[in-house]
């Protein structure tokens, strides 16, 4: 029997990666997006159809934050989360035989700033603010459908990294023109995770039909901001970069269309249930993470 997986939102750096990585496995691998070619989030029908009998669904919808919060462009990340996990579960509520496992995306965000002590699912504490807001509605759209059938997973992701996308280019930039110092105080931590360890999280998630809830999905070893860019200069050869202080990055984010809390909030996670139930990350330093990175972008050139 042919293998089915549903990637809900999948047109993006992780789902591109889930596409290449699960075709090349052999799966049938159906995309639900907005874009011309794919089954369309209003397509009711052509939805129940992919999602019936597949073996999971991940949803990554959701607009990019990578923008000004004004009031379009907040209620477009706000809907573009929750509609899309609504339309969802209702389409999994229509199947005869539905996905075992639906994973949606949530987000490390979700958590306050952090410099004080590290967040984890059992004694992590949630922020405030706009982007604290779309996490929990997000959440909460999600764990309103209770589906006896079908296993729910919401991974809290921490900053994604990867040599075709994410994160990278920026900070790249920033080092490749003298840029490369701490951003603000430095003091801020930058949680991550590499990409090919977000497929192996899936994996272990889909083999293991015990585990359900929230899931951080982050490395065990985060990094302060300064202690990023250290990383960022030795795996590209600088010796050194100017900081940027938190003046300059408000006008700058204002500048290119951005807003500085994607640098400056402190990102402080753990993924203590992945631990505990047995995973082991094949990323877990940065060093090792950014050398894989930086090696892959050279052989693309």
């Amino acid at each position: 029997m042919f293998k089915k997986i549903v990637l809900a939102g999948g047109t993006g750096f992780i789902g591109q990666y889930l596409e290449r990585t699960y075709t090349n496995q052999g799966y049938i691998v159906h995309i639900i997006s907005r874009q011309p070619g794919q089954i369309s989030w209003d397509d009711n029908k052509a939805m129940v159809d992919a999602l019936e009998n597949a073996e999971m669904v991940i949803n990554l919808a959701g607009k990019s934050v990578n923008c000004r919060y004004n009031e379009k462009n907040k209620r477009e990340i706000f809907e573009s989360r929750t509609k899309t996990t609504e339309a969802l579960g209702k389409a999994i509520q229509k199947c005869q035989n539905p996905p075992r496992l639906w994973i949606n995306s949530s987000t490390a965000t979700i958590y306050r700033h952090a410099e004080d002590r590290p967040m984890t699912e059992s004694i992590g504490e949630l922020g405030s603010g706009f982007s604290v807001d779309v996490g929990k509605a997000w959440e909460d759209a999600f764990f309103r459908f209770q589906l006896p059938k079908t296993r729910q997973v919401a991974l809290r992701l921490a900053i994604v990294l990867g040599a075709d996308g994410g994160v990278m280019e920026p900070y790249v930039n920033l080092v490749r023109f003298g840029l490369g110092g701490k951003q603000g105080e430095g003091k801020q931590m930058f949680s991550w995770v590499h990409i090919e360890d977000v497929y192996r999280i899936i994996e272990f998630l889909k083999n293991r039909k015990d585990l359900k809830g929230i899931f951080n999905a982050s490395s065990p070893n985060p990094v302060t901001n300064k202690e990023l860019m250290d990383h960022m200069r030795k795996a590209m050869g600088r010796s050194a970069g100017m900081p940027a202080p938190s003046w300059m990055l408000k006008m700058g984010a204002v500048f290119i269309g951005t807003e500085t809390e994607l640098i400056l909030k402190s990102r402080w996670v753990l993924p203590e249930r992945l631990e505990k139930s047995g995973f082991r990350f094949q990323y877990e330093g940065l060093d090792r993470a950014l050398g894989q990175i930086m090696e892959e972008q050279k052989q693309e050139q």
